[in-house]
């Protein structure tokens, strides 16, 4: 049976009317903020490039939605389980429920990768160019691996875009080009995306044979019939695995366009979204009396007396990560200064606008040096010193790391409409490609189970993986296993999609990032 077969979805009015209620969503959402915020913008270019920006980063999980969701249907489809318009709303359900589940550890991951400079230069021109060349570069390579029929990876692209510009920009500043990202970061990673596919083969594998020997069941092994579905219990197996792979998708993937859009609103408008202003007054307490007490505490270790500059000392050591005597110093200093401010005026809500950016990069610097400082292996401190500091930072991440419930629903929306009008040429790689023999009911769901099961664990570490790398090698398991074959064409032009896709969306986004700079 092949995709040909199946019935074609049409672009419905329901289609266009999605759309056209989400952006009103997001659009009053975000006036809203703006407004409780006190912000009042002037002139027509702020939000005209705030709105195209946003429009792309939600154009991002749309054509996401062309590659990993995609794959979250490909099988329930392929074997006629469920019908594609089912399917795929079925899909755009569970990946929605997923995105609203999500804790935000994958967005905020990700975003760590750039520099720190480019993350605490709000509303600055290199922000927005860091912005516009990340975003367009994803995008164009997504879209020339789906035209392509590849199931090529989003995460693997965003992830080489980030690389792009944060290169780009520590060479257009003079500094050396592994200055420009944040290397230790990009190897937790890198480690997750290399091993999840390695995982998603072997498991898949072991799972399918494992299935073969307990499930004395000749209909599972069957291929799927172009005339009829599988039985109720077969095909209940195949659904209940496609929702726990969307569910899962959308927990991970979701969260790569949520980090974007923060990146976005934090850029263009500080005053409203760099710090979260939904914290109560007790929690701005807490953050007071951990940043007096970390003050303390510090200072009685490293008593150096006023540093000159603590944010340029802090931001260097984020950058190099060389030791420097003023660090600890330089800490304390940024931590009481914020926990002065904010107890002057009770609560972040309160700051006025002219002390929203200062407060929130002080935070964030202080947050992103503690985490460097624990893990420096070779720094001992006190063990008081240190719970107080594991404290104090998971108090201002919550301060600093945060993400709208509009920005969830926004971007669950755009992963779901994605997946309803992209999904086709996916499922004829996957179902056919793969394999010299189509796919059957048993290797579909043991694809599928370990699928969800590898990305519902990346995700509770807060590490991004790729639906397309972990299912597709799942599929190859599954058909080694089976003795099916393999399609060493397709396989070869898939990992040459999956080598290429780093380095070609980094060249991109650099190529991208030198242009938009000279504008």
């Amino acid at each position: 049976m092949t995709a040909r077969n199946t019935s074609r979805l049409r672009p419905p009015m329901l289609f266009i009317a999605l759309i056209l209620l989400g952006l009103v969503f997001a659009g009053s959402k975000l006036a809203e903020d703006i407004q409780q915020s006190g912000l009042t913008l002037s002139g027509l270019l702020p939000l005209m490039l705030l709105a195209v920006a946003l429009l792309a980063a939600l154009g991002f999980e749309f054509v996401n939605g062309f590659h990993d969701t995609a794959n979250a249907v490909a099988t329930v489809i392929y074997t006629r389980s469920l019908s594609p318009t089912v399917a795929v709303v079925l899909s755009g359900l569970f990946n929605f429920l997923g995105v609203l589940c999500s804790s935000g550890a994958v967005a905020f991951g990700m975003m760590s990768l750039l520099p720190v400079e480019l993350i605490v230069q709000t509303g600055s021109h290199e922000s927005f160019v860091m912005i516009y060349a990340l975003l367009f570069s994803a995008i164009l390579w997504n879209l020339a691996t789906w035209w392509r029929g590849l199931p090529a990876s989003s995460s693997h692209t965003l992830i080489g875009a980030i690389i792009g510009v944060g290169v780009a920009h520590a060479v257009s500043q003079g500094r050396s080009a592994l200055s420009g990202v944040n290397w230790g970061q990009a190897l937790n990673i890198g480690n997750a995306l290399l091993l999840s596919p390695v995982v998603g083969f072997a498991c898949a594998a072991l799972l399918l044979l494992a299935i073969k020997r307990l499930v004395k069941s000749p209909a599972l092994c069957q291929t799927a019939s172009a005339q009829a579905a599988p039985s109720r219990w077969i095909r209940g197996l195949m659904i209940l695995s496609c929702s726990g792979v969307s569910f899962a998708h959308g927990s991970n993937d979701g969260q790569k366009g949520m980090g974007l859009i923060m990146l976005i609103l934090i850029a263009a408008l500080p005053v409203t979204y760099s710090l979260n202003r939904t914290l109560t007054e007790g929690d701005s307490a807490q953050i007071v009396t951990l940043s007096h007490k970390a003050q303390q505490q510090l200072e009685a270790l490293a008593p150096v007396g006023v540093v000159e500059d603590a944010r340029a000392v802090l931001t260097t050591y984020l950058q190099t990560g060389e030791p420097d005597p003023r660090v600890l110093p330089a800490l304390a200093q940024l931590t009481g200064t914020a926990g002065d401010t904010l107890a002057r005026y009770g609560s972040l809500s309160q700051l006025p606008a002219d002390r929203v950016a200062g407060v929130r990069n002080a935070l964030y610097l202080s947050a992103e040096t503690i985490k460097r400082l624990q893990a420096d292996n070779t720094l001992q401190l006190p063990a008081a010193t240190a719970q107080t500091l594991q404290a104090l930072r998971k108090a201002l991440e919550g301060a600093t790391r945060f993400i709208p419930a509009w920005v969830k629903i926004a971007v669950a929306l755009a992963l779901g409409l994605g997946t309803l009008v992209g999904w086709r040429r996916i499922v004829s790689t996957l179902g056919e490609k793969i394999g010299k023999a189509p796919l059957n009911y048993a290797q579909g769901v043991s694809a599928q189970l370990v699928t969800m099961g590898t990305i519902g664990a990346a995700s509770g570490f807060g590490l991004p993986v790729s639906t397309t790398h972990v299912l597709s090698s799942g599929i190859a398991g599954t058909m080694a296993a089976n003795r099916s074959g393999l399609q060493l064409s397709t396989l070869r032009n898939m990992v040459l999609a999956w080598v290429l896709t780093l380095p070609a969306a980094a060249l991109l986004s650099a190529t991208l990032y030198w242009l938009f700079s000279a504008l």
